[in-house]
């Protein structure tokens, strides 16, 4: 019932991509000292909605993906790079983790506030 609102929808696949992008942040905290290592980040989510969510078939026997896991692909992250080769800022990865949160936050609020109403059209408000 709730998939077919297309705010609960994106609020979903909002609360999927900061979730990925989180992962994405993890690993790049992990690879903070390893030599070479390139930072990476995912594309914002603005960017991945608007393309619909869904990957592109190169040939017609590839299957459609989930609007989920589609198109997040992790790129690389610009930044400049350490002596050892590394790209990897901790203060940035900080602040990508907790604009990650946020986003996560608001998408919990948008779904939640969506169930409510919906719950109290059906009259069984809490």
């Amino acid at each position: 019932m709730f998939e077919k609102l297309e705010l609960t929808r994106m609020a979903q696949a909002l609360a999927a991509h900061s979730g990925a992008r989180m992962a994405v942040i993890a690993r790049n905290v992990a690879h903070a000292d390893s030599p070479g290592y390139k930072a990476q980040d995912l594309p914002s989510f603005a960017r991945v909605f608007a393309d619909g969510g869904q990957m592109r078939a190169t040939r017609p026997g590839h299957l459609a993906a989930s609007p989920e896991g589609a198109a997040l692909v992790p790129e690389r992250a610009p930044g400049r790079e350490s002596p050892n080769g590394n790209t990897v800022s901790l203060e940035g990865e900080m602040v990508k983790s907790v604009e990650a949160r946020q986003d996560h936050e608001m998408a919990l609020a948008i779904y939640r506030a969506t169930s409510d109403v919906l719950r109290a059209s059906l009259g069984r408000a809490r």
